[in-house]
């Protein structure tokens, strides 16, 4: 039989009810796996333990929410050979289960993933700190990693607008950037700052209409937001067209770029929803295809380029 490891986080998102894990094992014993399922216990754990798995493993199973697999991209990316991964959401906001099509129902997602297709996916790298799907930087984004795990595993997705409600009366932060992008440079003043490679960011669904995984690219947007009014009705615009259609974007899709920020940022990045602790005033983009991510054959065609 092939070999495969679930690294489960126990505490992603809204608590759900795992009453057994039998049905792990008989699902992947129907599909020819032997499975081994390995907990974490803290954050990080994610990252060692796929560093620590044999290179017999055929499959290794994501079952936590965008930052679980984060941890684990990175720690299969430090790999001589990178492992195959499957990314079963359970987290919150499950950006990238939803692209892949995966809903609320595990053991069916899990179906759909193991009749699926392993596919090389571009990584992007921050610095050289690796993201599966976005980096963002602006005001508000720390909601993603500062709200209280307590209130996630309660409340859901709603814990970030509970969480949120604390910012209501801050302003908006502008800064003064300068990008080479494509050899190019530029000077910008911008509130939010977007580097992503998906179509789905932050529970917003097609924010871009066009993506592919497999292009070597990566999407920039670049908002500029002078007040609360403005950013609701970007929001609001969000909801029915194409991110690079909407005023007040600068949009480009590239495979390299570097930031600078002239006056040194008051916030952190965040990536996949974690925060990237390194605040510094440079940082480069760039992409790489070297791993393989299971995907349910439903969204190969549109997430993937024709062969």
């Amino acid at each position: 039989m092939k070999k495969c490891v679930m690294i489960m986080n126990p505490e992603s998102g809204k608590k759900k009810k795992i009453t057994t894990y039998q049905e792990f094992y008989d699902l992947l014993r129907k599909y020819g796996y032997e499975l081994d399922i390995i907990f974490t216990k803290a954050q990080g754990d994610g990252g060692k333990i796929i560093q620590g798995l044999d290179s017999s493993v055929d499959l290794v199973i994501s079952a936590g929410g965008d930052g679980t697999l984060n941890e684990i991209v990175a720690g299969n990316l430090q790999r001589e050979k990178p492992l195959t991964i499957a990314p079963l959401p359970m987290g919150s906001t499950n950006d990238v289960g939803n692209m892949y099509g995966l809903n609320q129902n595990i053991f069916k997602n899990l179906e759909k993933l193991l009749k699926g297709q392993s596919k090389y996916v571009d990584i992007c790298y921050i610095n050289d700190t690796p993201f599966v799907y976005v980096a963002c930087f602006g005001d508000y984004i720390d909601m993603a990693y500062a709200t209280p795990r307590s209130l996630k595993k309660r409340y859901g997705k709603l814990a970030y607008i509970l969480y949120g409600f604390k910012q209501i009366f801050n302003k908006i932060n502008k800064y003064n950037i300068r990008y080479i992008i494509d050899g190019e440079e530029y000077e910008e003043e911008c509130s939010f700052i977007f580097i992503s490679n998906s179509s789905r960011i932050a529970g917003q669904p097609d924010v871009y209409y066009d993506v592919k995984l497999d292009d070597n690219m990566f999407e920039v947007a670049l908002a500029k937001v002078k007040n609360k009014a403005e950013m609701l009705r970007m929001l609001v615009l969000l909801t029915t067209v194409d991110v690079k259609e909407i005023p007040g974007v600068t949009y480009y899709r590239t495979n390299n770029l570097e930031i600078e920020f002239l006056n040194k940022p008051k916030t952190s990045w965040c990536i996949d929803g974690e925060e990237y602790k390194e605040r510094i005033n440079k940082y480069t983009f760039r992409v790489e295809q070297n791993m393989k991510m299971q995907v349910p054959k439903e969204k190969i065609k549109q997430l993937f380029k024709e062969k």
